[in-house]
């Protein structure tokens, strides 16, 4: 007779192994992680064992121009134009259409970039992913990747995060730091000493350097684009965090702008309680050091004569248009000293006594002229004191 009872069946088979529900194993491999976490592991160089093997930044190529993590390299999900296209089809017919569009565009370029830079990559590479903010974009591409068998960390909150904690992270880092002030009038050869100092392993923070600028009106560096602000404020951010805070960091005595852009308020009330000191050279070497550091102006006359405009509304119409006709008789060298002397000198000296505290209190350093063989004289000296 047959049993009417139920008879024991074997439990289907899972597609999922080691016990993981499918949504477990759906992001494999793939660590969310704070920026303040990833900044935290970025002080370990790129390729070093307990650094990040790479960091990628998953935006379009103009985002990440306007600024990206240090060390970073672009794999966009999404390029310049094809953003275009989905952010007008959003728009235009809705997300449903618009994500199902960008769906086969990231499809694409993922397969791309594996194809391009993935496929010879040992398994115990250990990438840094982000975008902009909403993590669709860097995790489609960390997801990828994961399910290959990398383990890959994602920035929570993407590049926003990180630029909100670089803001934050800005003033304990100048703070900590003992600043030596480089003084001296335009001309005087601040910019050289720095560069020497930095030759003799100094700690140095270029502010001009990295801001493309000259910090001054005439300041400007022809074929040279500033940076953007935010770009600024990483490249400070990061030369700020390698600064070991035993030894001193020598800076110029700059203004709160670098051209176009904002030097960070909380570096600049640090750097203005450094010890200060006054670099000091002949007017007549400071009228050679800007010609050799300006030639620009000296093989572009019509140039030079262009930027002076920008004088006009301090130094008035009759001077300006007085050092043009200088220019124009190739009399640069005249143009240059009174510039020196009429407008940077006074303009200068009044900033300094109103804005550094110590400056009252200056080492004085008399450099006999402008050359490099000087000027590291004197970086050797203060690299004693």
């Amino acid at each position: 007779m047959c049993s009417l009872s139920p008879q024991k069946q074997n439990p289907p088979s899972r597609v999922c192994h080691n016990h993981d529900t499918p949504n477990e194993r759906r992001f494999v491999n793939v660590n969310p992680v704070s920026a303040k976490e990833a900044m935290a592991r970025m002080s370990v160089p790129i390729g070093q064992a307990g650094s990040y093997s790479a960091i990628i930044d998953a935006r379009s190529e103009d985002e990440f121009a306007l600024d990206h993590l240090p060390g970073a390299i672009n794999w966009p999900s999404l390029n310049n134009e094809q953003r275009i296209v989905i952010g007008t089809l959003y728009k235009q017919a809705g997300p449903f259409e618009a994500k199902k569009k960008g769906a086969g565009m990231v499809a694409a370029n993922i397969a791309n970039h594996i194809d391009k830079h993935v496929i010879d990559l040992p398994k115990g590479w250990q990438p840094l992913v982000y975008c902009w903010r909403g993590g669709k974009r860097s995790g489609s591409l960390a997801l990828i990747l994961g399910q290959i068998g990398f383990k890959v960390a994602v920035i929570e909150g993407g590049y926003k995060a990180f630029r909100s904690e670089l803001v934050t992270a800005i003033p304990p880092l100048s703070e900590r730091l003992q600043w030596r002030v480089i003084c001296g009038p335009t001309g005087s050869g601040k910019t050289r000493l720095l560069h020497c100092l930095q030759a003799q392993g100094a700690q140095v923070l270029d502010l001009e350097g990295l801001a493309k600028h000259r910090s001054s009106v005439l300041g400007f560096i022809p074929g040279e684009q500033q940076p953007s602000q935010k770009k600024f404020d990483t490249l400070i951010w990061d030369a700020l965090r390698q600064m070991d805070p035993s030894k001193p960091v020598y800076v110029e005595s700059e203004s709160r702008k670098v051209g176009n852009l904002a030097v960070p308020e909380s570096l600049i009330a640090a750097v203005r309680s450094g010890q200060c000191f006054l670099l000091e050279l002949s007017d007549d070497e400071r009228v050679k050091l800007l010609l050799e550091d300006y030639d620009f102006f000296v093989k572009d006359p019509t140039l030079f004569a262009k930027r002076l405009d920008a004088l006009v509304a301090i130094r008035g119409k009759q001077l300006v248009e007085t050092w043009k006709s200088n220019i124009a008789q190739g009399k640069i060298d005249i143009v240059v000293r009174e510039l020196l002397t009429l407008h940077y000198d006074p303009t200068y000296f009044a900033s300094m006594k109103r804005n550094f505290s110590q400056i009252d209190r200056a080492k004085s350093l008399k450099a006999d002229n402008r050359s490099i063989v000087c000027l590291t004289d004197i970086a050797k000296q203060l690299a004693l004191t």
